[in-house]
């Protein structure tokens, strides 16, 4: 199948909840040029360096990458990718997808520029497909900025994370309540993320699902996001014999902090771990999100994790 083909970069099965707002666009269509964002990009370990290097890289604006940059001095042979969009965000149309590789021992952080901002819709919806592929012995943290979803707009987001059983990824999303300086909290139409993870032989590991329709539900009630406005996931995947000692520093750094709540899962068959955090300001859960990544490097890597460098 072509990469520039539509069915390509759209999700299957969407959900009803999402294709009730399937409409024709009166300007440029779906899968027209600068509608279809594309990027492929497999990361090696490259023993000559001894870094993790871009073998293989593909994409079509409104995705692209710079060169792979090494900026973490207690572990210089992690590569660390910035995704960017010239587009500034998601617009009614558009359908994303991402296709990243780890082979041979790779070891890379992969985050956004900025936030991926959700853009008012007036017909249509907007889709993004994550998908992430960690062989043996690799490391991956997937750890973009906050989606801000703008007034009236309707996204869906499906992540499917491949994760061998002696390996280790880091995922994270934060969701915010849309454009608060503009007085657009809680706007949106709607924002549906499905996750779901399997191991190399495509057995599964989680699915969860976090949907939110703000003018179709009191997301201020219990059970939903109660008085916090920041929804903040992190799966984990990461062999076994580390999970209890994670999951337990883990509960602690939440504990000390004044204003997340939160807990931390422990996924069937030991395979991982859950994360959910929710919080009243981006900064708060994106700190906590980092010193969990801190943790999980200190306990696989053996290393200390410094911070996000954005350029």
């Amino acid at each position: 199948m072509s990469v520039y083909n539509l069915s390509y970069c759209t999700p299957d099965n969407i959900p009803a909840e999402v294709l009730n707002y399937d409409s024709a666009l009166e300007q440029m269509g779906v899968g027209q040029a600068g509608k279809l964002g594309i990027l492929q990009l497999k990361l090696e370990k490259d023993s000559i360096v001894n870094k993790t290097s871009i073998k293989y890289q593909h994409y079509k604006v409104p995705l692209c990458i710079k060169r792979a940059m090494y900026l973490e001095e207690t572990c210089p042979e992690m590569a660390y990718i910035y995704i960017i969009s010239p587009s500034g965000g998601i617009l009614q149309g558009d359908r994303f997808r991402m296709d990243i590789e780890l082979t041979n021992s790779a070891k890379a952080h992969v985050t956004t520029q900025s936030a991926t901002r959700i853009y008012r819709m007036n017909k249509n919806f907007g889709t993004q497909i994550i998908n992430l592929d960690v062989d043996k012995n690799c490391y991956l943290e997937y750890i973009p900025d906050q989606i801000i979803p703008y007034r009236d707009s309707r996204f869906y987001q499906v992540s499917n994370i491949k994760v061998h059983d002696e390996a280790t990824c880091i995922y994270s999303e934060i969701l915010t309540p849309g454009r608060v300086a503009s007085n657009e909290s809680f706007e949106y139409d709607i924002c549906y993320m499905r996750v779901k993870s399997v191991n190399q032989n495509n057995k599964l590991r989680l699915i969860d699902i976090a949907k939110i329709e703000p003018k179709r539900e009191n997301v201020k009630s219990f059970g939903v996001l109660n008085n916090y406005d920041i929804l903040g996931n992190i799966y984990i995947l990461t062999p076994g014999d580390k999970i209890n000692l994670i999951q337990n520093e883990i509960l602690e750094t939440i504990s000390g902090i004044k204003n997340v709540i939160g807990g931390c899962t422990r996924l069937p068959d030991n395979n991982g771990l859950l994360i959910r955090l929710l919080g009243s300001y981006v900064y708060d859960i994106r700190n906590l999100i980092y010193s969990i990544v801190g943790i999980v490097r200190k306990n696989v890597l053996n290393v200390s994790f410094s911070g996000i460098r954005k350029i």
